[in-house]
């Protein structure tokens, strides 16, 4: 976990500072905004006739060997998309419905607000009467999924 900022000191020394690969300067770290993702962002088409995936976000530029992609992961009615994942996952249901299960044979009826983690190597398989949205976040490169 990061660190918080008090108003109290504290004897840890600080973090160093990244240093900027154009300047000799000091910078420090930043954030990304991404306004109005969730309705703004379409992600593209990536299997059968109604799965869509697509990262907004990775930190591969700046950590190669460890990165983690985020972005959306829409199912519109139809086709079962069933999915082993090759890396850790998180996800968070923020629109509509899924069904998921799995090969133990766990079965969810996901909903809006519902957080699942998806451990490396589990196959997944997710279905939809309606449509569902989800946003994630995955150890792995971007365009890796």
């Amino acid at each position: 976990m990061g660190s918080f900022l008090s108003k109290t000191k504290s004897s840890k020394p600080s973090p160093p500072e990244k240093r900027s690969s154009t300047t000799s300067t000091m910078a420090p770290a930043t954030f990304t905004h991404f306004p109005s993702a969730q309705t703004a962002f379409k992600p593209p088409l990536i299997a059968n006739e109604n799965a869509f995936l697509g990262d907004i976000a990775t930190s591969e530029p700046l950590d190669p060997t460890s990165p983690i992609s985020a972005g959306f992961y829409r199912l519109e009615k139809g086709t079962p998309l069933v999915y082993t994942y090759t890396y850790h996952e998180m996800k968070i249901i923020v629109d509509g419905e899924f069904d998921i299960s799995d090969e133990t044979g766990k079965k969810v009826h996901a909903v809006k607000g519902d957080v699942f983690y998806f451990e490396k190597g589990s196959k997944i398989t997710f279905t939809t009467e309606t449509f569902g949205l989800g946003f994630f976040v995955g150890q792995r490169k971007e365009g890796g999924a």
